[in-house]
């Protein structure tokens, strides 16, 4: 199947330049002006596509794809998102200025202006519950909340100068991972897998873990492809019998049966690709070859039982069970198989303190329960398989969350709001600078006072780190050029080891 694909992409790739000239003799223009008419020759010529040139995977601009443009620190990624943004104060951003202030009217300068997501009136400031101490030889200050992160204190880089332009969600999250709070573009992951490939075939480039019951607030359009081939949208992997949805056998069908049908819908997708030259068609070619052999290659990559008892036990991992543990685990087993990107979502950090169930006295420590140890175990995991060297591993939210207590509706617990202007990340391994803190914020932890770091900064450092010039990386979309970080963006060469 590879062979025929690869032979397909090379004629089509060879014959570019001929459909180029065919596109615009007379023939064709006519033939073109009888069936889309004045207007659609038009819109044709405004979108830039009159020529009618063919644009294959891998040929934008004659960019080799496969061939990044600095040598990478990093090979691979690991993305943990704590969905719904914990709040920094309390775990990564020690603030004890605010024990003066705790339970005392706001200062106004917090207050002018600012559009916050529900707070009204003239909130209290909210002093966290939770005690710092500083670790390892770097001194970082973490939370109580997190020993198994500060045993790696020395290991990781705390960004506590992250902004964003979204307070809600969902737009948040859209930002971060497609470089636009609105629906359409392509995600983080597949920007990688277009520009990188995959390193194994059985496999997809990039693996999508889900935990916490919810899938995040923007859906699953932060793993998906946009208006990038499809083979580069996340593939969402679950725990139990069918790690894949819609990839087993129906009843009655063996896998000679399955293969000679694949074979099939490929001769016949093949037809249509080499009479209108859609690269489209190349892409759904390649997806159904892949599920075929995702297959027999997934489950036994799914599969956390044929791991040792201690090690299941050093991430609090269990099998058949569906959890933020099981996924650090199953990410590590990912990476060894060469999967690229590997993006971990867990719902249940947004702590407004409405009810015992979001708050920050009994939520937070609950959710820091269930993340801190696999997170801790994945490390270990990574350096001790000589992984974390070219692996990065990131850690955030979608944004911060205020100094002040929401008391939304006049509540008795104690929980933040949503934040844009501040937030705190961690990053490792992957060519990251072990041990630092960048940046900083006020007194409140509610403004950035140096070297703040935009989403688009994040998002061109990440790409650098995996061998990319973030204003290279392009694909042309409707007439114009279009990348992860839009026109924004610039690498924080602090972070770069």
């Amino acid at each position: 199947m590879a062979d025929r694909h690869d032979a397909m992409e090379s004629e089509l790739r060879g014959g570019a330049a001929r459909r180029e000239l065919e596109a615009v003799t007379r023939r064709a223009f006519l033939g073109r002006l009888g069936t889309a008419g004045v207007g659609g020759l038009g819109l044709a010529w405004a979108t830039g596509q009159a020529h009618g040139g063919l644009s294959l995977p891998g040929m934008e601009d004659g960019f080799d794809l496969r061939r990044p443009h600095f040598a990478p620190t990093a090979k691979r990624i690991i993305y943990l998102h704590m969905a719904g943004s914990p709040p920094h104060h309390d775990l990564l951003d020690p603030k004890p200025a605010l024990e003066k202030w705790n339970g005392k009217p706001c200062p106004d300068e917090l207050l002018d202006p600012e559009n916050f997501a529900f707070i009204k009136g003239h909130p209290e400031m909210l002093a966290s519950p939770y005690g710092f101490e500083a670790r390892g030889s770097s001194g970082t200050e973490i939370s109580e909340l997190l020993p198994g992160l500060a045993r790696h204190a020395d290991r990781i880089a705390v960004v506590r100068s992250m902004h964003t332009d979204q307070f809600n969600h969902a737009p948040a999250q859209l930002l971060l991972y497609t470089g636009s709070p609105r629906l359409g573009r392509p995600s983080m992951g597949s920007w990688i897998s277009y520009g990188l490939g995959s390193e194994n075939r059985d496999l997809p480039a990039y693996v999508v873990l889900v935990s916490g019951g919810k899938t995040p607030s923007a859906g699953k359009s932060v793993w998906g492809n946009g208006f990038l081939p499809s083979v580069h949208q996340g593939v969402q992997c679950r725990s139990g019998d069918e790690p894949v949805l819609f990839t087993a056998d129906p009843p009655g069908i063996d896998r000679d049966t399955r293969g000679a049908t694949i074979e099939a819908l490929a001769e016949l997708n093949s037809l249509q690709c080499r009479r209108h030259g859609d690269p489209e068609t190349l892409a759904r070619i390649a997806q159904y070859e892949l599920a075929f052999r995702m297959q027999v290659a997934v489950p036994g990559v799914m599969d956390v039982s044929a791991e040792p008892p201690e090690v299941l036990e050093r991430y609090g991992a269990a099998p058949g069970a569906s959890s933020f543990a099981n996924n650090c685990l199953l990410a590590r087993r990912l990476l060894e198989n060469d999967v690229r990107f590997v993006q971990l979502f867990d719902w249940g950090w947004d702590t407004h303190g409405t009810n015992p169930s979001d708050d920050i006295v009994n939520q937070l420590p609950k959710k820091c329960r269930e993340t801190d140890r696999p997170i801790a175990a994945l490390l270990d995991d990574l350096h001790d398989r000589g992984l974390l060297e070219e692996t990065l591993v990131v850690w955030s939210g979608e944004f911060g969350r205020t100094a002040m207590n929401e008391r939304r509706n006049g509540s008795t617990y104690f929980g933040r709001d949503h934040h844009p202007h501040c937030f705190s990340i961690w990053m490792a391994g992957g060519g990251v600078r072990p041990g630092i803190v960048h940046g900083e914020t006020c007194e409140f932890g509610s403004r950035i006072v140096r070297d703040p770091v935009h989403v688009h900064d994040l998002q061109a450092t990440v790409l650098r780190m995996l061998g990319f010039d973030h204003e290279r990386l392009v694909k042309r979309h409707q007439g114009r050029d279009f990348r992860l970080t839009d026109v924004h963006g610039r690498v924080i060469e602090g972070l770069l080891s």
